[in-house]
């Protein structure tokens, strides 16, 4: 299979492009190299690249960021999107599209709805949740409108080595690896009661390429364990796996506008339609977070 990847210098971008390859799938990488807000020049990349499959990665990922830049998040995750499609659907040979959404689409579910399943309602409280959703419904419409085959995945939280510590686990993982090297004495942090629902990234990209390749056009698949865990419980275990004990101290400033309280999925119509289960426990995902950003 030819796939084309947009938003393959990103985190993800880089451990689905090595899983394709690992697959035996042909790859072109689009990160870097066109910005998704470019109509023309999505057009052309996709023209050039003659993909069996576009996995739809590129977007702007951080909820702090779409709280300073609604408009440019809309623009990148929602347009991006609608950009890709259309040059999808304009190919002679039309490619699947892997539309990569995200579990903030869901909002504050209520406990009993918890797991939360994919035919819960959108119900957005971030800008970021709400130009997802929005990408969506541009998938949606390009399948149900224009016969593109889109498949779209809600991944939930997920980590690895190389995220960027914009995000929760490698933004204390670095504060504990600076600890246990004595160039720290104390780790900041926001809401540590917070409960999220956490994959290894590589667990996460080996869904999407089952989907891509099994899922039903038009549907959406949670890509999650199925269970949450207490953030808290994450930079408890960073301190136990680094051998460091030092203070927590709460910063107002770490904390989001909108925060919700507990996020976990359902990934039943994954695994049904798959076979797909987790295979990286949660302990090595943090060491090798920690280890990766270890000062030299």
């Amino acid at each position: 299979m030819r796939a084309l990847v947009t938003g393959s210098s990103g985190f993800v971008g880089p451990w689905l492009c090595r899983h394709l390859r690992e697959r035996g799938d042909e790859v072109v990488e689009l990160g870097g190299k066109v910005d998704v807000r470019d109509a023309e020049g999505v057009r052309e990349a996709l023209a050039g690249a003659e993909p069996d499959a576009v996995y739809h990665l590129a977007a702007i990922s951080s909820v702090r960021q779409s709280w300073d830049d609604p408009p440019g998040t809309f623009a990148v995750n929602a347009l991006g999107t609608l950009n890709v499609c259309n040059a999808a659907a304009s190919l002679p040979k039309r490619p699947r599209v892997l539309l990569v959404s995200s579990s903030e689409v869901y909002g504050n579910v209520d406990p009993s709805a918890l797991p939360v399943r994919e035919d819960h309602p959108y119900s957005p409280v971030t800008p970021y949740a709400a130009s997802k959703a929005a990408a969506e419904l541009v998938g949606l419409q390009a399948w149900l409108g224009r016969g593109l085959e889109v498949v779209r995945a809600r991944p939930f939280n997920h980590t690895g080595p190389g995220q960027s510590q914009a995000f929760v686990v490698p933004a204390l993982a670095a504060q504990v690896a600076a600890a246990a090297a004595g160039r720290a004495g104390q780790v900041r942090v926001g809401n540590l009661d917070v409960r999220r629902d956490m994959s290894d990234v590589r667990d996460v990209v080996r869904a999407y390429r089952l989907v891509m390749e099994k899922g039903e056009p038009g549907e959406v698949y949670n890509v999650c364990q199925g269970k949450s865990v207490l953030v808290r419980e994450i930079l408890s275990r960073l301190m136990s796996i680094a051998g460091v004990e030092v203070p927590v101290v709460v910063d107002p400033e770490r904390f989001r506008p909108a925060e919700l309280p507990e996020q976990v999925g359902d990934p039943g119509r994954l695994v049904e339609l798959t076979g797909w289960r987790p295979r990286v426990p949660l302990d090595q995902t943090l060491r090798e977070v920690l280890a990766a950003l270890a000062p030299a």
